[in-house]
């Protein structure tokens, strides 16, 4: 005898075939949406950390700030006191210059024959004003000067007849520049 199926079993393979392959589906979605989750909460405490660290670094940053301030701050006093000791060194020095001028002068003016009656310094820049018997002692007054290290350059500006006390002198006036001699200033940088 024959028996025939009439039950649609095609239909119920397919219809199993696509319940497995649905459920197959909603599987690969859940395990997917899983793995988002994941790299998601991953990707949330990367953001937090580094902003964490952000503010961590940005208040270094501010604590560091504040050092460089000092620094700036004494880096500038540094250099206001080098400028200071500077202009300490070049007055020490230009009085000693003047000191040296004051024996020059005194050592080499002839005091029988002519005598000052002014000294002006002005940086390098020395002005002599005075009263002599006769040009010829002028003339070996700025010889003698110009024999001086510390003096150059020295120049007559003016000379003129002047009477003192019924006798007849020659008023004069010396123009010249002074500076320390090179080699003087190499052996003593510094004057103390």
């Amino acid at each position: 005898m024959l028996k025939i199926n009439l039950l649609p079993v095609r239909q119920l393979k397919r219809m199993a075939k696509a319940r497995k392959e649905i459920a197959l589906g909603i599987c690969i979605f859940i395990v997917l949406l899983a793995i988002l989750a994941a790299v998601g909460f991953r990707q949330v405490q990367k953001i937090s950390s580094l902003h964490n660290k952000q503010q961590q670094l940005t208040a270094e940053k501010a604590s560091y700030d504040a050092t460089l301030r000092k620094i700036e701050k004494l880096k500038k006093a540094k250099q206001e006191l080098a400028r200071k000791a500077e202009v300490i060194d070049k007055l020490r020095a230009d009085a000693s210059l003047t000191v040296r001028l004051i024996d020059e002068v005194a050592n080499r003016i002839d005091n029988k024959r002519m005598w000052l009656t002014s000294m002006q310094q002005q940086g390098s820049s020395l002005k002599l004003s005075g009263v002599a018997l006769d040009n010829q002692t002028i003339a070996q007054f700025m010889d003698k000067l110009k024999e001086s290290p510390f003096v150059t350059g020295v120049t007559l500006s003016s000379s003129s007849l002047k009477v003192i006390s019924g006798k007849s002198l020659k008023s004069y006036q010396l123009a010249c520049s002074v500076a320390y001699p090179v080699a003087e200033k190499q052996e003593n940088p510094r004057v103390q």
